[in-house]
């Protein structure tokens, strides 16, 4: 094993020169993948109507191809699941990631092989590399990685076959043989569809396993780890794999999540590296140990675009832009075109650029995911930095939380916090005036509508004990894999609905 650790960790660090280059041309590699996506899509369909084949740069593609979002692009991918090729992309699409829908339950993405390939293997190549850059002692391949995977389903349409799942389980189930050898656990039961045999078929194949990497959703990651912990009967993760190095975390801000990782490690050795992936393709990876800030991947046969969300929600399409004009300090909404034949596609996240060399940026919410009810403009970032300040100052650790809307009347309102705490705060009233004061720090729409409660009133904060999320995600059919809790919503479905639950249990709700 010391041979092949040795041998692993050169080839990933030859990647390294590939990254540089990326980072020192950043607009020529851009370029060269919108002229290899166009040109490589020119005989599609999609291809044919958008005139791909006479684009020679950047302002002919966004002047010739319209903005898309999922429902735009659905009938395409439709026809494409039951069989119909070459419409968005040259290759045959027979994968598709399933994710949460707006309109729809569920939305289904393509993904290709090149995707596979280009995309998704190339990032796990990189995460792993990234990590060896920055630790020149490694030890990574001398025990296994822990990857936390959905599941997926096979699909008939006639005679057409295809398959619908978590992106994560499309990737599992398509790895190479070879690295099989470096991951856990058996992919028998890493692709289970039922979470709860899942959970304990994996802690009981893992306890006793030799694990040096994890990779998943923080929320799903610590259920999976304090089963482990019941079993072994440890106190401690460093007392089940005392060789754990790094841990990749993606899916929801990290923030809420940190002190709760350090207890349940109890080893200041393992690192913490964030990723940024979704269903549509994988975009950023932590590339600096002390930083929370992002690399943009630049070569993963993805183009980017950039508008900001007040253009976007304005339908002033014009104003998006490309690498080089975005400016740092400045939320962007994301426009993607990929190798999986997604054009201009919205995908629904909003980041802002911290720098340009290299371009490194930080994950500021979602289009979907924020309040602007009564003219706050709350976002995720802000929401995630006041529970992370609440937490710090009363001692508590939180495990999950949605917000939404109260409505007084026309003109004023409030905000209902639900919240599950995995370590209750020592004073519950400081903690909700610590978190509505650092949401006014955070966030000054927010602080012109809570001046003398004029518009929004002092928010509502209720308690929900153990079990009260997990409870409506197993509700909803939303166990494992990518599934998470809304956080912020300008509806009140979601939060009614797990109020009613609570009801329905008294001991479930403390307001």
């Amino acid at each position: 094993m010391p041979i092949i650790n040795s041998i692993a960790s050169w080839l990933m660090k030859k990647r390294m020169h590939q990254i540089e280059l990326f980072i020192k041309y950043p607009n020529d590699v851009q370029q060269e993948w919108l002229m290899n996506l166009v040109k490589d899509a020119a005989g599609t369909w999609y291809g044919k109507k958008h005139h791909f084949a006479t684009i020679e740069n950047y302002t002919q593609f966004k002047n010739l191809v319209p903005l898309n979002d999922y429902e735009s692009l659905k009938p395409l991918i439709e026809r494409t699941r039951r069989g119909e090729q070459n419409l968005i992309w040259h290759s045959d699409i027979k994968w598709f990631a399933k994710s949460s829908g707006t309109t729809d339950k569920s939305k289904f993405l393509p993904v290709s092989n090149e995707s596979l390939d280009g995309c998704h293997y190339n990032a796990g190549r990189d995460m792993v590399t990234l990590h060896c850059y920055n630790n020149a002692e490694t030890q990574l391949f001398t025990g296994k990685n822990l990857a936390l995977g959905g599941s997926f389903r096979e699909d008939i349409f006639g005679n057409h076959q295809s398959f619908h799942g978590d992106v994560s389980a499309i990737i599992i189930q398509n790895l190479p043989m070879w690295a099989e050898f470096f991951r856990a656990p058996d992919v028998n039961i890493a692709l289970m569809e039922e979470w709860e045999t899942k959970l304990e078929q994996m802690a009981e194949s893992l306890m006793n396993e030799n694990v040096t990497s994890l990779a998943g959703v923080p929320s799903w990651m610590l259920v999976l780890l304090k089963r482990i912990l019941e079993k072994k009967k440890a106190n401690s993760i460093k007392d089940v794999w005392p060789n754990l190095e790094v841990y990749f975390h993606g899916g929801v801000s990290f923030s809420p999540y940190r002190e709760q990782f350090k207890k349940l490690f109890n080893n200041d050795k393992v690192n913490y590296m964030e990723m940024y992936s979704a269903s549509e393709g994988f975009f950023g990876i932590q590339d600096q140990l002390r930083s929370d800030e992002m690399l943009l991947m630049l070569d993963y046969g993805i183009y980017y675009e950039f508008i900001e969300p007040r253009d976007l929600k304005e339908n002033n399409f014009s104003k998006t832009i490309n690498l080089e004009d975005i400016k740092t300090g400045v939320d962007y909404a994301i426009i993607i075109s990929t190798n999986a034949g997604l054009w201009r596609y919205q995908l629904g996240d909003v980041i802002r650029f911290t720098g340009t060399n290299p371009y490194r940026f930080k994950i500021s919410g979602r289009t979907r995911q924020y309040i602007n009810v009564f003219g706050e403009e709350l976002m995720v970032h802000n929401t995630d930095a006041a529970i992370a300040t609440a937490c710090d100052k009363t001692h508590a650790m939180v495990k999950d939380y949605t917000v939404a809307p109260v409505f007084m009347n026309k003109n004023a309102g409030a905000h209902e916090w639900l919240i599950e705490f995995e370590k209750e705060p020592n004073n519950f009233e400081f903690f909700k005036a610590v978190l509505d004061e650092e949401l006014k720090k955070q966030n000054s729409d927010y602080e012109a509508k809570r001046y003398n409660n004029f518009v929004l009133h002092f928010p509502v904060v209720n308690k929900i004990t153990e079990g009260g999320f997990y409870n409506w995600l197993k509700a909803n059919n939303k166990l494992g894999g990518q599934y998470k809790v809304p956080r912020l919503s300008n509806e009140r479905q979601v939060l009614e609905e797990i109020l009613k639950m609570s009801y329905n249990n008294s001991s479930a709700l403390n307001v």
